[in-house]
């Protein structure tokens, strides 16, 4: 009777622990992309293992986050498992634009984004491994750009209507995700997250917050005890920002949609037990074209290929790596009119505006991401990871006329570099 007592109470604290940090990271600022605007992963393990996780993943974190059925096949079972974790992401992002008067290019500023997240799992009933709960908070997207008080911040060559000229942009979302898992049969289990979205954007006319939800069923079959398969999808979640910039310049704010896109993943991993070697591989369906924003700003559906391998050289001792693309989803427009007329989402500007937004504004072009990590067991209890991922720099660059219909060329360029770490503690 004691003991259920003080294990109510350790998932009462849990839960005080990671609605606290949620408030933080509704908060933090956030500017990041890799995978269109979503990270390639949450957790060192699972990042320093190209962000696979979907058939087999190996903390309680990455679990919620990439197939909650997972909870049920994880190591930690039938115990209880808590996570806590951050990344410390460097993009590098510059532009350049050349015109009549010349080529104008320099950096944008605050280039280090610290992003927290903290996870738990924990069985409900007194079966084996029949029922888990799991419940993580985490930043999952974002993207943004700071060219203020530099040679890009001209109105010289944008025009009248500095903020259409996206000298500064800031998305960042971040999820709540209670999760419940079942497992059925030993070598079958379902699962179902809920996603509790907050999205803030900023277009240099403040901030614009709110909130959208989602689900996230998903399934792992274990045809033997080595190989593992898993499905997984997502659904859209979409955010109305309310008053988020003067789009048409008529003096009054406007709103604008932005939709998380729904996407699908598939999962295979195959555990070789005797050689202390675990292979896995994802693939994931990012349906852009169809997401409020996105769509309006012409992105691509974006396919995401994802390997990883884990080895256990002894014990105590992990080493990962892996390996992460998926393809550029912002198009080139070549050959724009600049003096002609966009609409987005009922609003008419300039597309010279238009344009200086996708490429300038949203550079989210990187597609090659090459991961490592290692990873200590101190005590069964306690554990510590760390991770690097790297994006190898990507340009997108498009050619057409300005506002006064003379030639005119954007151009973007992104890398990113990130370092990974965090806690593992079993009870």
């Amino acid at each position: 009777m004691k003991k259920k007592q003080k294990e109510g109470l350790s998932i009462k604290k849990l839960f005080k622990m990671v609605f606290i940090f949620y408030l933080i990271f509704a908060l933090a600022p956030a500017a990041f992309a890799t995978n269109g605007t979503n990270l390639i992963a949450i957790g060192p393990i699972s990042r320093s293992m190209g962000g696979v996780g979907i058939a087999q993943p190996l903390d309680a974190i990455s679990a919620v986050f990439a197939n909650p059925a997972a909870m049920c096949f994880g190591e930690y079972c039938p115990g209880s498992e808590f996570n806590f974790s951050g990344t410390v992401f460097m993009p590098k992002v510059d532009a350049k634009i050349t015109n009549a008067g010349g080529t104008f290019s320099d950096d944008s500023q605050d280039n280090i984004y610290p992003i927290p997240a903290i996870g738990f799992s924990v069985p409900i009933d007194s079966g084996p491994k029949n029922w888990r709960f799991g419940l993580a908070a985490y930043g999952v997207s974002g993207l943004g750009v700071d060219y203020r008080d530099t040679s890009i911040d001209d109105p010289s060559y944008f025009g009248p209507g500095a903020p259409l000229s996206q000298v500064y942009t800031q998305l960042q979302t971040m999820k709540f995700a209670p999760s419940l898992a079942f497992q059925p049969k030993p070598n079958l289990s379902v699962g179902l997250a809920m996603h509790i979205d907050y999205a803030n954007l900023d277009l240099q006319a403040g901030g614009s917050s709110g909130f959208a939800f989602g689900l996230q069923p998903g399934i792992i079959f274990k045809p033997t005890d080595n190989l593992s398969l898993g499905l997984t999808y997502t659904s859209a979640q979409k955010v109305d920002h309310k008053n988020v910039a003067d789009l048409d310049q008529d003096g009054t704010y406007d709103d604008l949609e932005l939709e998380a896109p729904q996407q699908f993943g598939f999962g295979v991993a195959y555990d070789f037990f005797g050689a202390g070697l675990l292979l896995e591989a994802d693939a994931k369906w990012l349906n852009w074209s169809d997401a409020a924003g996105y769509k309006d700003f012409d992105w691509d559906d974006q396919w995401v290929l994802a390997i990883g391998a884990q080895y256990k050289p002894t014990d105590k001792l992990v080493l990962r790596a892996g390996y992460n693309y998926g393809e550029n989803p912002v198009k080139e427009h070549n050959n724009f009119d600049g003096t002609t007329l966009t609409t987005v989402q009922g609003k008419t500007f300039p597309t010279y505006y238009y344009e200086t937004m996708r490429i300038i504004g949203f550079p989210a072009i990187v597609e090659h991401h090459f991961t490592a990590g290692i990873g200590y067991k101190f005590t069964d209890s306690f554990s510590l990871d760390l991770g690097l991922v790297y994006a190898v720099e990507e340009s997108i660059k498009e050619s057409g006329t300005d506002l006064g219909a003379t030639p005119v060329t954007l151009e973007s360029t992104l890398s990113e570099t990130s370092l990974d770490f965090g806690i593992t503690y079993k009870f």
